[in-house]
C-alpha cells in the first residue's frame, strides 16, 4: 500500500463532565469561533463532550479525524450541492455575469474576475473541456481539479495550451481506451470534479464585463462519446443565485462525506480510512443513518476538530512571505508541492495542513506562481486581529510586479467568505478611480465607514466581526519573488 496512515487518537483535554450540549441550539459562526477560540487558549476542547465507554470514544475520535482528512472532499461535495440546488448539473458551466457578491459564500472568492467554472463528471466516459485561445486582452487564468481538488492541469497562456487554447479530454479512473488524437490527454483520479476559469478584466467599464463573459462562455464541456454531434454547452449564470461552500462543522459536514464516499473511488493512499469511517456509520453501498446519540458524538466531534484547525491556521503565518510582516500563503510550500505532485512522497501525507488551506479556500493549481500568488493576513502591524470597528490603513508600494493586476480583498474571519450586506469587498489596481499616492504607491483603507475624502479606495468591513485580508497577485513577475518588492502588514488608524 502507497501509504498507511496511523491516525492516532486526538488526546482532547475534557475536563468537563457534562453529558455533549444541545447541537441543535442556535448558534451563529462568530459565536462558535468564539467559543472555540476561548477554549483553545485555555488548552480545552471546544465542547463539553465525555464518551460514556470506548466504543463512544472511538466514534468520537474517529469522527474528529474524518474532519480533518475529509476536508478537501466535503469542500467540493458541498459546491456540488450548490450546484444541484441552482438546478444545474455535471458536465455544465455555471458562471456569474458579473464580478460575485456575498450572494456567492464560497470561501475566499475573487470578486475581481468574471468566474467560469465547468463542473465535470465521467462516469458515463471521457469529457471534453474546451478552452478558447487567449486574444488581445481576453484571457484566462484557471486550472482543472479532481474532487480532492487535487490540480489536473493549469489552462490557458500560464497552462498547457499556452493560451493557444485546446481541447482537454478528461478520462476516468482506470480509462483504457483510445485517445483520439488532438486532444490533451488528462487521466482522472476521480469521477467527478471542476474547472476554476477567471476570465480577466481591464477596466472593469459594462462594456468589458460583457466583453469578459462572451469570451469565457466560448469555454465548452460535453461527453467524447458526443464529440461528432456539434453538441452544446449548458451555461448557467449565478449572479443572483446562493452558491457557496463555507464548511458546517455540524453533521451535515458527515453527510456531505457519505455523498462523496458513495460516489468516488477508493484511492490507495487512503485506504486506511475504509474502516474508521465504518465505525462513524460511512460505508460504501449502505445508508448514512447515524441515531440521536451517535449525532450528538460527530456533532461534537466537527466542533472540537475546527478548534483544532483554527488553531493550525494561525501556525502558517510562521515563517511570513516578507520578513517582519504577517503576510503568508496559508499552506507550507511542503505541503503544495505534495499536492501538486498527487503526494508521490510516500512518507509525507499532510492532511493537517490540507485541513487548513480548504477549510478557508477551494481548488489549487498545478502550477502555484505561474499564473497567480495569494497570500493572507488575518492580524495589523502589532500583531492584534482585524477588528470591524476599527480603521486601517494598508500601503500597497508602488510598481506592483505583475503582468495583470494586483487586488485585496475582506473576507469574514469566521467564515471566510465574503462579508454579508457590504456593497463591495475589494479594491484592485484596475478598481476605476482608484488614487495614487505621489510616489506611485496605493493606500487601501478599512473600516466600517469611509474615512472623508477616502472613499475611492476604502473598503468596508462589518463593525460587530473580525475580518482577514486576501492579496491576489495576477501574472507575478520575477521580482515579486525575489522580494524586492515588499509589502507591510494593515495599521491601525486611531
Amino acid at each position: 500500500m502507497k501509504h498507511l496512515l496511523l491516525y492516532v487518537l486526538p488526546l482532547i483535554a475534557m475536563a468537563a463532565c457534562n453529558q455533549p450540549q444541545n447541537t441543535n441550539s442556535p448558534e451563529t459562526a462568530s459565536d462558535t469561533a468564539h467559543s472555540e477560540s476561548s477554549a483553545r487558549n485555555e488548552g480545552g476542547s471546544a465542547t463539553a463532550f465525555k464518551a460514556a465507554d470506548a466504543i463512544e470514544q472511538a466514534v468520537y475520535s474517529r469522527a474528529f479525524n474524518a474532519v480533518i482528512w475529509g476536508m478537501p472532499a466535503v469542500n467540493f461535495e458541498l459546491m456540488a450541492e450548490s450546484l444541484s440546488k441552482a438546478k444545474g448539473d455535471f458536465n455544465q458551466v455555471v458562471y456569474w455575469s458579473k464580478p460575485v457578491t456575498a450572494i456567492n459564500q464560497t470561501l475566499t472568492p475573487n470578486p475581481d474576475v468574471i468566474y467560469v467554472n465547468p463542473f465535470y463528471d465521467t462516469r458515463k466516459g471521457p469529457v471534453v473541456l474546451e478552452i478558447p485561445p487567449a486574444s488581445g486582452i481576453s484571457s484566462i487564468t484557471g486550472s482543472i481539479d479532481d474532487s480532492w481538488q487535487l490540480p489536473i492541469e493549469d489552462v490557458g497562456p500560464a497552462g498547457l495550451d499556452k493560451g493557444k487554447g485546446g481541447k482537454y479530454l478528461l478520462l476516468p479512473p482506470g480509462f483504457k481506451g483510445k485517445v483520439p488524437s488532438g486532444y490533451f490527454p488528462l487521466p482522472v483520479e476521480t469521477y467527478t470534479g471542476f474547472v476554476i476559469l477567471r476570465s480577466n478584466l481591464g477596466d472593469r467599464s459594462e462594456q468589458d464585463m460583457a466583453r469578459a463573459v462572451d469570451y469565457g462562455k466560448q469555454v465548452k464541456i460535453y461527453p467524447l462519446a458526443e464529440a461528432g454531434n456539434s453538441p452544446k454547452t449548458v451555461y448557467l449564470d449565478l449572479l443572483q443565485t446562493p452558491f457557496g461552500n463555507v464548511i458546517p462543522y455540524d453533521l451535515h459536514f458527515f453527510e456531505s462525506l457519505n455523498s462523496f464516499v458513495q460516489r468516488e473511488p477508493w484511492l490507495e493512499r487512503d485506504m486506511a480510512m475504509i474502516d474508521p469511517l465504518k465505525t462513524i456509520g460511512i460505508e460504501k453501498g449502505k445508508a448514512f443513518s447515524p441515531n440521536a446519540r451517535t449525532k450528538e458524538i460527530l456533532a461534537a466531534a466537527a466542533k472540537d476538530a475546527h478548534a483544532f484547525i483554527r488553531s493550525d491556521l494561525e501556525k502558517v503565518f510562521d515563517p511570513p512571505f516578507y520578513e517582519g510582516t504577517h503576510w503568508a500563503l496559508p499552506v507550507s510550500p511542503a505541503t503544495v508541492q505534495a499536492m501538486t505532485t498527487h503526494y508521490n512522497d510516500v512518507n509525507f501525507y499532510p492532511i493537517d495542513q490540507r485541513a487548513v488551506a480548504y477549510s478557508l479556500a477551494y481548488f489549487s493549481a498545478k502550477h502555484l506562481g505561474t499564473g497567480q500568488f495569494y497570500l493572507m493576513n488575518i492580524q495589523d502591524k502589532v500583531r492584534q486581529p482585524l477588528i470591524g470597528s476599527k480603521t486601517y490603513k494598508l500601503n500597497i508600494p508602488a510598481n506592483v510586479p505583475v503582468k495583470l493586476y494586483w487586488s485585496v480583498t475582506v473576507y469574514d474571519a469566521a467564515t471566510h467568505a465574503l462579508v454579508t450586506g457590504m456593497p463591495y469587498a475589494s479594491r484592485a489596481s484596475n478598481s476605476p478611480g482608484l488614487q495614487k499616492n505621489a510616489d506611485g504607491s496605493v493606500d487601501l483603507w478599512f473600516s466600517a465607514t469611509a474615512p472623508e475624502g477616502k472613499s475611492a479606495n476604502w473598503i468596508p468591513v462589518n463593525a460587530k466581526g473580525n475580518f482577514e485580508l486576501l492579496a491576489r497577485f495576477y501574472g507575478p513577475e520575477k521580482a515579486f519573488f525575489e522580494k524586492a518588492w515588499k509589502m507591510g502588514d494593515p495599521e491601525e488608524v486611531k
